[in-house]
């Protein structure tokens, strides 16, 4: 993990204040088991939308997705990228205090594992990479969320979209 990863998100709390976790300097290195963790989280702050975060290279890449996620291909869902944030923050639930930054209440709406589908020219590559690159493709194993999902840089900014496959909705 790049040491400054977690920069911003520790710049924008005040850990003294709110009770979302405080990551060490550095952090612990997971067993690479090929399988890597999701979590979505319902979050009511000024407006309610669903913070959708994936590990990758020892921290959660983080998008904000106002409608939430969808399990119907047809649904193209805005996906606003947001700070990455620890690891720890994926079994984080409770209430951000008034005046710190994303104040409101947070619950897991859904989490679990997912698997990286992402490819160049038919090989495969690191889901780092591949967000860089902007598309990302990954299979996710949820209680909500099942199957395959990507993720697409637009001049707008990201899509979240369920791919048509055997878990999908119509």
């Amino acid at each position: 993990m790049n040491p400054d990863a977690l920069k911003s998100y520790q710049e924008k709390r005040n850990f003294a204040v709110t009770s979302e976790p405080n990551p060490p300097k550095i952090a612990d290195k997971r067993a690479n088991s090929g399988s890597q963790i999701f979590v979505v989280q319902e979050h009511h702050s000024r407006q309610l939308h669903y913070d959708f975060r994936l590990e990758v290279d020892g921290v959660l890449k983080s998008w904000a997705v106002p409608k939430g996620p969808s399990m119907n291909p047809k649904d193209k869902r805005l996906a606003v990228q947001t700070e990455d944030h620890p690891i720890e923050y994926a079994s984080f639930e409770g209430t951000i205090p008034e005046g710190e930054y994303g104040a409101g209440t947070v619950a897991i709406w859904d989490r679990g594992i997912y698997q990286n589908l992402s490819n160049k020219d038919g090989q495969e590559i690191s889901l780092s990479q591949a967000l860089k690159g902007g598309h990302a493709s990954f299979w996710l194993k949820g209680k909500r969320l099942q199957g395959g999902f990507a993720l697409t840089r637009t001049p707008r900014g990201w899509l979240l979209v369920k791919m048509r496959d055997e878990k999908a909705e119509s």
